[in-house]
C-alpha cells in the first residue's frame, strides 16, 4: 500500500472516538430541548388567571395555561367558613386576577399541578406572606424548609387569621380526612 493511504487511514482511526464524542453530546440535544424550558429557568414569569383559594391559583406563563399549588402551605378549604373564603380573598389581594408574578417550580404533585413558590413584582414570597398573614398553615408532611415554621410561629404568636381561636381550620389536612 502506498504510505499516503497508510497514513489516512490511520488519521481516520485517530478520529473516530471524536467523532462518537460528539455523536454522544449532540444526538440527544433535540430531546433535551423538547422536554421544555423547566429545567432551563428555575422561574417562570406569569399573569395571574384566577386565584382558585387559599393555596391553588391559575397563571398563564406565555402560551401555557398552568395550574399552581403554593409550595409548603394549606389553607383552609373553601367550606371551612369563614376561614376558607378569607383565606381565598386574601391570596386575591396579594396576586390579583391579571397581575404579574415570578413562579419558581419546585415539583408538580399528583394532580399534574405545580408546586412552587409564588413571588409578587417586588419579589415578595406570597406562600409565606400568606402563612404570616395567618391565612394558611404550614404543611409539615410537604415542607422542609425552615423559614415557613419560623414565621408561622410568628402568626401563631400575634393570634392572626386561623390562629385567633383552636378548630380544624388550623390543619385543613386533618379538616379533609375527618
Amino acid at each position: 500500500m502506498p504510505r499516503k493511504l497508510i497514513r489516512n487511514l490511520s488519521w481516520s482511526r485517530r478520529r473516530l472516538p471524536y467523532f462518537w464524542l460528539a455523536a454522544a453530546v449532540l444526538l440527544p440535544l433535540p430531546w433535551l430541548l423538547s422536554l421544555g424550558t423547566d429545567w432551563l429557568t428555575p422561574t417562570a414569569t406569569c399573569t395571574v388567571a384566577s386565584v382558585h383559594d387559599g393555596d391553588t391559583l391559575r397563571a398563564t406563563c406565555g402560551r401555557e395555561k398552568i395550574k399552581v399549588r403554593l409550595y409548603c402551605i394549606d389553607a383552609p378549604e373553601i367550606g371551612q367558613k369563614p376561614w376558607g373564603q378569607e383565606s381565598r380573598d386574601h391570596l386575591r389581594g396579594l396576586a390579583p386576577q391579571g397581575s404579574a408574578v415570578q413562579i419558581r417550580q419546585l415539583d408538580r404533585d399528583s394532580y399534574g399541578r405545580v408546586v412552587g413558590e409564588v413571588l409578587n413584582g417586588g419579589g415578595d414570597n406570597l406562600n409565606l406572606q400568606m402563612v404570616l398573614a395567618g391565612e394558611a398553615a404550614v404543611y409539615p408532611r410537604y415542607c422542609a424548609d425552615e423559614r415557613y415554621f419560623q414565621v408561622q410561629a410568628v402568626a401563631r404568636a400575634a393570634r392572626s387569621g386561623i390562629w385567633a381561636r383552636p378548630g380544624l381550620h388550623q390543619t385543613p389536612w386533618k379538616f379533609r380526612h375527618r
